[in-house]
């Protein structure tokens, strides 16, 4: 197949959606498709008020109408809801070919936490901008489960992988010897993932932030006893979350957590609320314990086994995943479902 994949989220930002779309890219093409990404890279944009890292795109439409120019792509996916997103949808529109989309981003809840924007406002407008599709396509069951009850349709499950040769355990000594035990905080930060929840933990220990975002200088001034690193990338990262004695994850707005698996295939239980994303990724009393107080998750994730945390991972592949993706696809040309023909299959990973 060849498939048009029209992101506004993109390298070089470091989030779960752009790590996923580009293993998309990846792993499709073992299979023997071609994806054809359309990102900001390389446009006109601007920052995004109140998070200069998200580029948005200047004259999407003009970008839109060049890249499908050539319009002879057998199935069309619009992973995003931003400038290029919606150029992408209005021109699928106009010309009636099929498209799907992905509910990567809980974006109501993010816009109501930094703007005095209602969550029911948000939600009108994802259901509009979703509504057109064949599938919508989302991480976990809790997330369809949560968007049926908000009134959306044609929800299809993408799951998400790891890599587990690069996410494996280490020498667990790269912060030097700190009070035990480490916990540790890797991702955005950002006012939407709800850093504080750990940083304020009344927990004995040390307390590691990887990452960076908007709130980073606030955080950083308001606790000097964190460690507050930076973003950190392949085997740096990997030696960072294998050093930790429990992840700690206290996001409430995610749909996945794909840095929950990072850390679980590097032997990390992880500690989280039980809210969607958490709710499916851990295994409770296995790779992780879910509470509602986080200190007592913290706790009880100190006791579990780290062999365990990493069988867990090991059974989320790329491949896997992919292939989901390929299967809820739909012909670009027309609103039925794929015919018989099915996507080829995803090929094992390589030695």
């Amino acid at each position: 197949m060849r498939i048009a994949l029209v992101t506004d989220a993109w390298r070089p930002q470091t989030n779960g959606v752009v790590t996923t779309l580009r293993r998309t890219v990846d792993w499709a093409s073992r299979a023997g498709h071609e994806i054809r990404p359309l990102t900001p890279e390389g446009l006109a944009h601007v920052p995004c008020p109140s998070y200069p890292e998200i580029p948005l795109t200047l004259r999407p439409s003009r970008a839109v109408a060049a890249f499908f120019e050539d319009d002879d792509y057998d199935a069309i996916h619009i992973a995003t809801e931003g400038p290029l997103g919606i150029a992408a949808r209005a021109l699928c529109l106009r010309r009636g070919r099929a498209f799907t989309t992905s509910y990567h981003t809980q974006f109501p809840e993010y816009v109501s936490r930094r703007w005095p924007i209602p969550r029911a406002v948000g939600y009108a407008y994802m259901r509009w901008f979703h509504a057109p599709a064949t599938r919508t396509l989302v991480g976990t069951e809790s997330l369809r489960a949560s968007l049926r009850a908000q009134g959306f349709r044609g929800l299809e499950i993408w799951s998400r992988g790891v890599d587990t040769a690069q996410f494996s355990p280490r020498p667990r000594d790269v912060f030097g010897d700190v009070p035990r035990p480490l916990m540790l905080y890797a991702g955005r930060v950002a006012v939407e993932k709800n850093i504080e929840d750990f940083l304020d933990l009344a927990v004995d220990g040390t307390k590691v932030v990887v990452g960076d975002g908007p709130a980073l200088a606030r955080l950083r001034a308001r606790y000097p006893a964190v460690t507050f690193t930076g973003y950190k990338y392949g085997d740096e990262l990997a030696a960072a979350l294998s050093a930790a004695d429990v992840f700690v994850f206290p996001s409430r707005t995610d749909t996945f957590g794909l840095v929950m698996l990072e850390a679980m295939a590097c032997g990390v239980p992880v500690a989280a609320y039980p809210v969607t994303g958490p709710a499916d990724v851990v295994r409770e009393g296995i790779s992780g314990c879910l509470h509602p107080d986080l200190a007592t998750a913290v706790r009880g994730a100190l006791r579990l086994s780290r062999a365990a945390c990493r069988a867990q991972a090991e059974a989320h592949t790329w491949a896997r995943a992919t292939q989901q993706f390929l299967d809820a696809l739909a012909p670009a040309r027309g609103f039925a479902y794929w015919p018989a023909r099915r996507a080829r299959a995803v090929v094992p990973a390589r030695p």
